[in-house]
């Protein structure tokens, strides 16, 4: 796997849904809300394309974002993280993951772009927390109490 900053890693789109919707009245809410900011902010986050379709068509429904607020989303995303496109190379690592760790088809893409963009750590609510994944990618679940 490429050579990235031992503090590289991967952030799949419920992290960075918590990081930009805070449900004030909710403390569980709040809390993962206040791990997700620092997550972001002390590593140096990656993400795919995948990512950001999820993070904007969730940001729209949800928050009730208009087309301006998800072009400056974007336009953020692709400034601040390097974003690793789903390349042919990516799909068809997906569909590998698929048959040896029984992903479902949009965790595989995720997984498959951790992988390729030299992450060492995919952080996620949604998959197996502590998956090692090809021997290299550790899924963890950042709101997990240690």
């Amino acid at each position: 796997m490429p050579n990235e900053p031992d503090n590289a890693c991967f952030v799949d789109t419920n992290i960075w849904l918590y990081a930009f919707l805070e449900n004030e009245s909710n403390g569980e809410n709040a809390r993962k809300s206040a791990i997700a900011r620092k997550l972001i902010r002390e590593n140096d986050a990656i993400v795919s394309t995948q990512v950001i379709n999820e993070v904007c068509v969730n940001l729209l429904r949800q928050a009730n974002f208009t087309e301006e607020q998800i072009s400056n989303l974007i336009e953020a995303f692709y400034k601040r993280y390097p974003v690793k496109e789903l390349s042919k190379a990516v799909l068809l690592l997906a569909s590998q993951l698929r048959q040896r760790y029984s992903l479902s088809f949009w965790d595989s893409t995720i997984v498959a772009a951790a992988l390729s963009s030299g992450a060492g750590v995919l952080y996620s609510e949604d998959m197996q927390h502590g998956l090692m994944v090809e021997g290299y990618l550790e899924i963890r679940n950042p709101f997990i109490e240690k």
